[in-house]
């Protein structure tokens, strides 16, 4: 006899998703149709881990049942007729709408031909026992675990197993998949599993380079701890087949854990890619970039991030002036910036790298070039060795009132002041 998890699920979801699925529930109904919850919340509910984004799955359409959920409820819907899969978004929990279909691979890597199916058919396709869980959500049956692949046993026993022998030869990217949920649970790839995964890992080669950025992205920002990913994919040799100098080593460890300790409040993977490559050469780094098709901005972010630390014996002197600092430094994207200071092991260049990011970066004249033209201060050259001697002399900390700009504008104009020299209140040579 199907466990009945109705009790469970009373107790794990909160009260407005629990009578969102109700009334969804009800809905499909009047169209004649089961509706499902599937997928990771089925498995985070035995977990007990919370997880709002809630996976429906109906046998019919999943459209339909979207617009008139959004209609009643209010709900920000997206819809994809073309797939029978809908979104809808609320302030604090999301809701996937799909028909349930099958699914066939023409070959190793390629996106799957779907059709209408069943819900057996459905489970089938999913990546691994413990996502291939669904609970009946029909009211006469509200509850009943439906589970063909011993997933809950697989969860118990802490297992990643996959449904079948060709898994990871139909899509790759379950390899990567296969190591973030062992790491993230602390599960264990099952044996038949691992063993599939490692005689396979070649099928890398078949997926797309989006699709794998996909799958980095995934590590980066869902995994609370990455590095963990990392260091068992090169165990498993998965690591090189994204790129053969990748290392999931103690150093990325050390420097990951690191980065989320000093910039708890910015998003860091971004800093983490640049970790990741941050031992590249340039044109190791090209490859890298390439193999995962990196947006110009990724890509430039990993290049400023070496090309940075090939200079960073620039920054080893504690006699620097901020405007020293400041032009070593500016023309690097901050991310790399911060990439570097979580690298280093130099506490003098630490300081100067934390002291742009947090003072000199935002430091700025009061004085514009609209405002210095018009004290009839020509344009061109000399326009702009004042503007740059401004900025100098403010980053240093010579300048700090409007007046004293002034001052120095005017001096610097004539000729008669040596910037490097000037100080705040001396008096305005005539």
């Amino acid at each position: 006899m199907s466990e009945n998890l109705s009790s469970q699920i009373e107790e794990y979801l909160p009260n407005n998703i629990l009578k969102f699925i109700n009334f969804a529930s009800e809905k499909a109904g009047y169209l004649h149709q089961e509706l499902y919850l599937v997928g990771g919340v089925v498995r985070d509910l035995f977990l007990g881990r919370p997880n709002f984004d809630l996976d429906l799955v109906i046998e019919g359409d999943a459209v339909k049942l979207a617009h008139i959920l959004a209609d009643e409820t209010r709900g920000k819907l997206t819809d994809h007729p073309r797939f029978n899969t809908a979104n809808l978004s609320y302030s604090d929990f999301s809701v996937d709408v799909a028909m349930a279909r099958s699914e066939i691979y023409s070959h190793p890597g390629a996106l799957p031909t779907v059709q209408p199916g069943h819900l057996i058919n459905d489970l089938i396709r999913r990546d691994f026992s413990i996502n291939a869980m669904a609970i009946c959500l029909v009211p006469d049956r509200f509850g009943q675990l439906i589970d063909p692949h011993s997933g809950k046993e697989d969860i118990d026993n802490k297992y990643i197993r996959i449904l079948h022998s060709n898994s990871f030869v139909d899509d790759a990217t379950r390899i990567l998949r296969a190591i973030r949920y062992e790491q993230r649970l602390g599960f264990k790839l099952e044996t038949e599993t691992e063993k599939s995964l490692r005689y396979n890992v070649s099928m890398l080669d078949t997926i797309s380079h989006d699709r794998l950025r996909h799958e980095l992205n995934h590590i980066l920002i869902k995994e609370p701890v990455p590095e963990r990913v990392f260091a068992r994919a090169e165990e498993l040799g998965v690591l090189s087949k994204l790129h053969p100098h990748l290392k999931g080593n103690g150093w990325l460890s050390q420097k990951f854990a690191r980065a989320r300790t000093i910039f708890r409040r910015i998003s860091p993977p971004t800093i983490y890619l640049c970790l990741l490559a941050y031992n590249f050469d340039e044109n190791e780094l090209n490859r890298f970039s390439a193999r995962l098709n990196l947006p110009k901005s990724l890509a430039q972010a990993i290049l400023h991030a070496v090309q940075l630390r090939n200079r960073l014996n620039e920054l080893t002197s504690e006699q620097l002036q901020p405007s020293d600092i400041y032009h070593i430094l500016h023309t690097y994207n901050n991310q790399a910036i911060r990439a570097n200071l979580i690298a280093t092991d130099s506490p003098i260049i630490e300081n100067h790298l934390k002291t742009y990011l947090d003072k000199l970066y935002y430091v700025k004249p009061i004085l514009t070039g609209d405002n210095l033209l018009a004290m009839e201060i020509d344009s061109g050259p000399l326009l702009g060795e004042l503007l740059q001697a401004l900025h100098d002399a403010k980053l240093n900390g010579e300048l700090e009132t409007r007046e004293q700009e002034e001052q120095f504008a005017h001096s610097f104009k004539r000729g008669q002041l040596n910037h490097n020299r000037y100080s705040p209140g001396s008096p305005d040579p005539t």
